[in-house]
């Protein structure tokens, strides 16, 4: 048996390492079979040696977090201690600065990959399963460049494909028709800047939120270009939306290949495109799995789930 130690500080420090109510410090337990303990404004660790080693990784990371990003939840808690116990190094990748000195930075391994990806290729396609980022940290880079006057104008683009609903039935003009498909982006987008900033922009034409159909017949230059739900596209829309490529623009490309909502036998466009670009010089491609999901901790097991499902399937 060995131990170790953490220090720690004041007992405000300590609340936030070890979670309100210890709630972190369960996280921990039911993870790794350490005892963990409290002394004098540290944290004592015993245990097998394995174990000790895997906790005070886990809890010096948290502490690390904590100083850069403030407190953490219960989801970055558990992606922390899925890191540390599968043996994966922690994301090196400088955080993406937004507005007013805050910053993003990427959970993960996959997302770190990610991000890198899109500061270093002009075209970029990101494939995982829902809650592993790609629409949110494509728009954070986004912003980033915007802000750092790298580019002029961010365009973010998504196919309007019903998915088990149908377009004719919902109420209002064609725009207001289309606006429930162009949400989400508008979300991420407000969670980097202020809603008037965002407003303005829109209005003098610096952002825009269109669907897939708008860009035909459009060039972008020194533009950054993101294509969401790219899997619902076909094979001619992908090659019209990655032709609108102009001088000096940036391109990203997202979808989930396991959600399409295309006519059967109809050929998905981001499937084909992988397929196609691979040897294209300036092309990136990404591949985040379910380790990268980071909205609540239930998701990972709900992807989880119906990926088990349809596996039994075939």
């Amino acid at each position: 048996m060995i131990e170790s130690t953490v220090s720690v500080g004041d007992a405000e420090n300590l609340v936030l390492l070890l979670g309100t109510k210890d709630q972190h410090l369960k996280q921990i337990r039911e993870s790794i079979p350490a005892k963990i303990s409290t002394r004098d404004g540290k944290v004592l660790v015993q245990g097998e040696e394995d174990a000790v080693i895997q906790a005070t990784a886990v809890l010096e990371e948290l502490r690390s977090h904590i100083g850069r990003n403030g407190p953490l939840d219960s989801t970055q808690v558990s992606q922390i201690i899925q890191r540390v116990t599968s043996g994966e190094e922690s994301p090196q990748t400088a955080p993406i600065g937004v507005r007013d000195g805050r910053s993003i930075h990427p959970r993960t391994k996959g997302q770190a990959e990610y991000v890198e990806a899109i500061r270093n290729h002009s075209l970029v396609f990101c494939t995982g399963p829902a809650g592993t980022g790609k629409t949110y940290l494509a728009v954070a880079t986004a912003v980033e460049a915007l802000m750092a006057q790298k580019i002029r104008k961010i365009v973010l683009v998504r196919p309007a494909v019903e998915a088990g609903e149908s377009l004719g039935y919902l109420p209002g003009d064609l725009q207001a028709k289309i606006n429930p498909y162009l949400r989400p982006l508008l979300d991420a987008l407000r969670e980097m800047m202020d809603y008037e900033k965002v407003q303005r922009y829109m209005d003098e034409d610096v952002i825009e939120v269109v669907p897939l159909a708008y860009m035909r017949g459009r060039t972008l230059n020194q533009a950054f270009i993101i294509l969401d739900e790219a899997q619902n596209t076909t094979v001619s829309q992908m090659k019209m939306f990655l032709t609108r490529m102009g001088e000096g623009s940036q391109v990203v490309v997202s979808g989930d290949t396991s959600q399409i909502d295309l006519p059967p036998h109809t050929k998905s466009g981001l499937i084909d495109a992988i397929s196609r670009l691979q040897k294209i010089e300036g092309y990136a491609l990404v591949k985040l799995t379910g380790a990268d999901i980071v909205r609540h901790r239930l998701v990972q097991e709900i992807v989880r789930a119906y990926d088990e499902g349809s596996k039994k399937k075939r």
